[in-house]
């Protein structure tokens, strides 16, 4: 999250299908309605066949229309026959039994081929898990966790530590001014101040300004040095956290592995950088899906040139569920980019959070910034978080 790119992004390619999809076996839905496919890989042997939502599979149609059309047939020849015996006055009871369809995951597999395909999801989650901290540049670790499903690693998801620029879009890093503070606080005239806004942060590196207030750190053209109290979003993420299955249909979240302190600093949310139009495209497709990764940085006036989208490229906080009755909530910061339409997106403690427990944020904030996907009309969406104050809907 923290940083950017900090020049011109280039234009987004298609990356290389390293799935593909040879064929479907098998069907069922699970206890919430949702559908799951049995798929064959291309190139890939029988034993790496997996078990995948409707939702991984937006570009297989075709092949799901085929096996559909394929058992209807099927279901047909079979009750043709089942006629043409009864006619005769054949016994129909010697008939073979059809599968059932409505199936759940564990019943469709057999015990053998249900403890290969866990086998090879948990391998697969060690070596996303080790991608992970491989590629993630903050020092506290990221765990993976599944021990409620066959879903593995997201499909078309890359993990990113900065902000990304979307097509034609510039993040400028080199901040005209700094402070000449040796020990910066509220009383030294740091970069707070000289914008116009209060020192965000105690002695403890807490912020202690109200939600909606906007937060200026000291940059790179200050004077202070790396332990400068003002110094804390910038540093990144420094609570383990585990990104981990959950069981109340929420798919993936996130869980902190150690105690967060009230106003602590926990993650930034960082994504791909893009314009209001192309926000207000991809908000369409997301509503179509139930899902929101849009993030519009509208702290200027209700001014909302640019969207972080989440979706495709992001942190640890892409993973991070919605609540009604939330544990982090957000602020506004700017550190080495001062440009008022691209503060950076921070999530701070609401309060006392407990390792073991699942973060989360309001997705309908009521602060400066907000999740409204760039003003488009949004589908409603079931809320599951489960609070007491709980909306029933997100949107």
């Amino acid at each position: 999250m923290a940083g950017t790119e900090r020049n011109l992004g280039t234009k987004p390619e298609n990356p290389p299908n390293e799935y593909e999809v040879e064929r479907i076996q098998e069907f069922t839905k699970d206890d919430d309605g949702v559908s799951w496919y049995f798929v064959k890989w291309l190139g890939y042997p029988s034993s790496e066949n997996t078990w995948e939502p409707l939702s991984n599979l937006g570009g297989c149609r075709k092949i799901i229309r085929k096996f559909h059309k394929s058992e209807k047939r099927e279901k047909l020849n079979r009750q043709e026959f089942k006629r043409k015996r009864e006619l005769s006055g054949e016994s129909i009871h010697s008939l073979p039994n059809k599968k059932p369809k409505q199936l759940t995951l564990e019943q469709a597999i057999s015990p053998v081929d249900l403890s290969n395909q866990r086998r090879n999801v948990h391998r697969a989650l060690k070596r996303w898990k080790a991608k992970l901290n491989e590629v993630c540049t903050e020092k506290a670790i990221i765990l993976v966790e599944n021990d409620v499903d066959l879903e593995g690693p997201p499909k078309g998801f890359t993990y990113i530590n900065d902000y990304k620029p979307g097509w034609g879009i510039v993040i400028p890093t080199d901040p005209l001014v700094g402070c000449d503070c040796e020990d910066c606080s509220s009383e030294s005239g740091c970069c707070a101040q000289k914008s116009g806004a209060p020192f965000a942060y105690n002695k403890l590196g807490r912020i202690k300004v109200p939600p909606g207030k906007p937060v200026y750190e000291c940059n790179i053209r200050c004077k202070c040095g790396p332990k400068c109290p003002n110094r804390v979003v910038q540093y990144g993420r420094q609570k383990d956290v585990a990104i981990f299955r959950t069981s109340n249909g929420c798919g993936w979240g996130v869980k902190t592995l150690t105690t967060i302190k009230k106003n602590e600093f926990v993650m930034e949310y960082v994504g791909e950088v893009i314009t209001n139009e192309e926000a207000e495209r991809r908000g369409q497709v997301y509503d179509a899906n139930g899902r929101t990764y849009l993030f519009d940085l509208d702290y200027n006036d209700g001014d909302c040139p640019f969207t972080v989208d989440a979706g495709r490229y992001g942190n640890v906080s892409h993973f991070v569920n919605h609540s009604c009755d939330p544990n982090l909530v957000v602020y506004g910061v700017w550190v080495n980019t001062l440009d008022p339409r691209l503060p950076r997106i921070a999530l701070f403690a609401s309060r006392e959070i407990k390792a073991g427990e699942e973060l989360s944020f309001d997705y309908q904030m009521t602060g400066e910034l907000n999740t409204s996907g760039s003003g488009s009309k949004l589908q409603p969406i079931r809320c599951r978080c489960g609070a007491k104050n709980c909306r029933d809907f997100l949107f």
